[in-house]
């Protein structure tokens, strides 16, 4: 598998237009929920948050909902949950109902991932999917999945994905890449030229797992949040987890950030699941020394070298010429 964990199938990338031909779902209370990574603590504390909402809740799983949960058990009850409810495909998913190992985990790293990063993910993936194996309704429904979904929100448009606007896979809308000012101007002209061909005011995403929100000024305003991680700490010295919520009405839940446009709510709400429960969960499966304890055991135990001010920024330059 040379090269596995690297690669960017062909079948990843459905291009920014197929986002406007996308049946455009009607919703009250959109919570777009990427990377669960099997943790069904954290599903616990979201059909909490969902419950306290005066209004009706539309889940949005953007993929990646599995990942730690190898034990039979666990991989049944995360994927019954979940398709109870709106998903799309992660890259974890659509390797699970792949027959090609080519892609590995699918995630698709950039270079700046150390190899040994790419190959335990893919050591995690192998193993998640023998598990999946032995689950063929649950495969099955996860094949029918779609890549990409589309709301309406009041007035606002929302494309949800798990990647990119172009692809499942894709970065460009991690908060570095959003941040990038080596090559500003080509980098506002392919973001300005995806809002415009998916037709959407917020792109909504997940996969490179750390959060960013972003607003930029191309033809009045448009937004990319990306939630980062519902199922693991975003935050340095944190244990929670992290959604997207778009809404007409105001949260009655404290947002980490947030900011209005076309008088919509979009926040970054905090997942406070049991921490506790979660570690013992993920040491059953993964104890020290396994591949997934030598990549996340940190992350989950005192969270990510990030921090709260890098997740949001007001407004980024929108100049393309």
């Amino acid at each position: 598998m040379n090269g596995a964990g690297r690669i960017c199938p062909l079948s990843y990338r459905y291009g920014a237009s197929a986002l406007a031909q996308a049946p455009e779902r009607q919703a009250h209370i959109l919570y777009v929920i990427g990377g669960l990574y099997g943790n069904l603590p954290a599903l616990d504390a979201i059909d909490a948050l969902a419950g306290a909402e005066s209004g009706p809740v539309t889940l949005c799983f953007n993929g990646d909902f599995n990942w730690f949960n190898v034990d039979d058990k666990g991989f049944n009850a995360v994927n019954e949950r979940v398709l109870r409810h709106d998903a799309i495909l992660g890259n974890i998913e659509a390797e699970l109902v792949s027959n090609s190992s080519e892609a590995g985990c699918g995630c698709a790293y950039p270079e700046t991932v150390d190899a040994c990063v790419v190959e335990r993910s893919n050591a995690i993936h192998a193993r998640l999917k023998r598990t999946a194996a032995r689950h063929p309704a649950l495969l099955a429904k996860l094949g029918g999945l779609p890549m990409f979904a589309r709301y309406r929100v009041g007035d606002l448009r929302v494309g949800v994905v798990h990647g990119d606007a172009d692809s499942l896979a894709g970065w460009r809308f991690d908060g570095a890449e959003l941040d990038n000012t080596r090559d500003s101007v080509k980098d506002n002209r392919w973001r300005a030229a995806a809002f415009a061909a998916a037709g959407v005011d917020v792109f909504a995403s997940s996969h490179t797992c750390l959060p960013a929100m972003r607003r930029f000024p191309y033809h009045g305003c448009k937004l990319i949040a990306n939630n980062g991680a519902a199922g693991m700490p975003n935050f340095s010295a944190t244990s929670f987890g992290v959604l997207t919520r778009i809404a007409v009405r105001t949260s009655p839940h404290q947002p980490l950030y947030g900011t209005p446009l076309k008088r919509t709510h979009i926040d970054a709400l905090p997942i406070h699941y049991d921490a506790q429960a979660w570690h013992e969960s993920f040491l059953a499966n993964w104890p020290p020394g396994s591949p997934a304890w030598q990549s996340y055991c940190r992350r989950i135990t005192d969270g990510p070298e990030y921090t709260l001010e890098r997740a949001f920024c007001h407004e980024l330059t929108g100049e393309t010429a």
